[in-house]
């Protein structure tokens, strides 16, 4: 690959790795050399699986892996949506976390902690997700897909199923403002009392 790429754009090993990702990798790394701004189709399950969020839950979930836990892996941005490139097996192992920590409780009338958490897409074995370009394009097309997290070696840190599930938990408690007191009356003056000296 060029040695002339930016700092936020895939290192070398990092493009090496995604490309190993796919059936035919020198093929990969031949075309990124000859065209580093087109991006490819490459398959789950053997190198990493990956957790699509909404683009708002996602980018609260990366804060709080970065602000409060181990950081993530790679991350990309896609069509409105947060992919966070985790390890193997995570596709098929966080549905069930989720499940247990009331997730899928949709049906239910009963309301759950859960309910206002969009639903988290998980792509593994058999799945196959568009990847960036290793080299960000100059256009200013937000619906093209770009890296915000971009691997940068050939064995990357990759988020397991349970570190996915601590940052989606934390992610709703963030997003969820709870409220011991009533609504405040619309006419009435409210004082804020613990702000007297």
């Amino acid at each position: 690959m060029s040695s002339a790429w930016n700092a936020s754009d895939v290192t070398p090993d990092g493009a090496a790795w995604l490309a190993s990702a796919g059936t035919y990798p020198r093929s990969t790394l031949a075309l990124w050399e000859e065209r580093p701004d087109a991006p490819v189709v490459l398959p789950c399950g053997s190198v990493f699986d990956v957790v699509s969020a909404p683009a708002m839950f996602g980018r609260r979930m990366l804060d709080r892996l970065w602000d409060d836990g181990p950081g993530s892996g790679p991350v990309e941005q896609f069509r409105g949506r947060m992919l966070l490139f985790a390890a193997p097996g995570t596709a098929q192992r966080l549905p069930a976390l989720l499940e247990w920590e009331e997730w899928g409780a949709r049906g239910s009338r009963e309301a759950t902690r859960t309910d206002a958490v969009p639903p988290l897409l998980c792509h593994g074995t058999g799945d196959a997700v568009t990847v960036p370009a290793p080299s960000e394009s100059t256009s200013p097309d937000r619906s093209a897909s770009r890296w915000l997290v971009a691997p940068d070696t050939r064995q990357p840190w990759l988020p397991g199923p349970e570190v996915l599930l601590w940052a989606a938990v934390r992610a709703a408690r963030s997003g969820v403002r709870i409220s011991i007191f009533p609504p405040a009356d619309q006419d009435a003056k409210v004082y804020d009392v613990s702000r007297r000296r």
